[in-house]
């Protein structure tokens, strides 16, 4: 790999004595080796990525080959970074100055600026932003089965349906399964919820706490305070391992909904696109369907299409829609979902359940 992330990588091979032409440095701060970069030719098509450097070492870099990418210092967030968001990091000053001071408000606000004035180095930074986030996102899963679960974002903490999704999300988890979500509110912020907790107990316990504030309309700042001091308290708790729970891939493009905060990593996207192109790939152990509306249906239907052309032999994850009503009579999806299984291996891979549980059983039981 010509990809160097951290201090300690650049440190091996700063002293391996292979050439440093081509690699990649990536969000790192090159003051901590300056002296020992500073005494190197062989630089060429080495690429620097963001970070920390002196205009001294800047300048050394690309006499000597380099390409140095720049950044801009009044943007938001980090477009080379090189891991995940964490919750508290999203919503940095959220009990001193409110929400909309906050890096995640900004970065909303800096990407609509940037398409109304048309800003080209913006929407660079913000496509490069993206495909940091997405190798990111791909080494935190690693090879972990992901299942990813989809619904709406209006759906409120006080009511049963999102009980269900928060107990649909533990019982996931402690199946040894990563509960992936688009990471915002409603439906979402209850499946990474339960994700999360290290017990029933603890989900019933965290529902109790969370249902006092209902949504994030109108408040997000008291919407996202509330669960914060829940996170807080559930990552005290040792888990018996430390794999990966919970993820949330949210999007700026959807900015009006808030990021929830029950993830283990969160992986914020500009692109809506490329946010659901990565949640609907890697949701390798199957998909489950929860009540939605636009956004949910275009999901179903993303995540239909490698199945109807999947090769007869290709063994298919299932696709599970919870609830018969909703998606037969409310929202009429699953009549075309049938028909477009017809004759093929898509119709022993999509399901319609009534509850949470079968949902859950059907997935796990997948699995063999």
């Amino acid at each position: 790999m010509n990809e160097i992330e951290n201090l300690r990588d650049l440190g091996a091979a700063l002293s391996s004595g292979d050439s440093l032409a081509g690699l990649r440095l990536q969000d790192l701060d090159l003051t901590r080796h300056e002296d020992r970069l500073l005494a190197r030719t062989d630089l060429e098509g080495l690429v620097v990525l963001g970070g920390r450097l002196s205009p001294e070492l800047d300048e050394h870099l690309r006499l000597h080959g380099a390409l140095v990418f720049p950044t801009d210092p009044h943007a938001p967030v980090n477009p080379y970074r090189a891991s995940l968001y964490q919750p508290h990091e999203l919503y940095a000053g959220l009990a001193t100055y409110g929400y909309d001071h906050t890096p995640d408000a900004r970065a909303y606000t800096w990407a609509r600026e940037a398409v109304a004035h048309r800003d080209v180095f913006v929407t660079l930074l913000r496509a490069i932003h993206d495909d940091s986030v997405n190798d990111a996102l791909t080494e935190f899963v690693g090879a972990s089965p992901v299942v990813g679960v989809m619904g709406g974002h209006a759906l409120t903490r006080d009511s049963e349906e999102y009980a269900g999704a928060a107990r649909l999300g533990h019982r996931l988890a402690e199946a040894g399964l990563v509960v992936a979500t688009g990471g915002g509110p409603g439906a979402m912020e209850a499946a990474n919820l339960g994700a999360l907790c290290p017990s029933e107990q603890a989900v019933t316990e965290a529902l109790g706490r969370l249902a006092g504030i209902p949504s994030f309309h109108p408040s997000v700042g008291e919407w996202a305070g509330s669960a914060l001091a829940v996170y807080d308290d559930l990552i005290r708790v040792p888990l018996p391992d430390s794999r990966v729970r919970s993820i949330g891939l949210p999007t700026w493009f959807y900015g009006h909904e808030p990021p929830n905060v029950f993830c283990n990593g969160i992986a914020k996207y500009f692109s809506n696109a490329l946010r659901e192109d990565g949640l609907l790939a890697r949701s390798t152990a199957g998909l489950i369907v929860l009540h939605g509306a636009a956004g949910t249906v275009q999901e179903i239907f993303q995540s239909i299409t490698p199945l109807y052309y999947a090769e007869v032999e290709f063994p298919l994850a299932p696709l599970v829609l919870v609830g018969t009503d909703h998606w037969t009579r409310e929202v009429p999806v699953w009549p075309a979902v049938e028909a477009l299984g017809r004759d093929r291996g898509l119709a022993n891979a999509v399901h319609l359940v009534d509850t949470v549980e079968e949902a859950a059983e059907l997935v796990i039981s997948s699995r063999g």
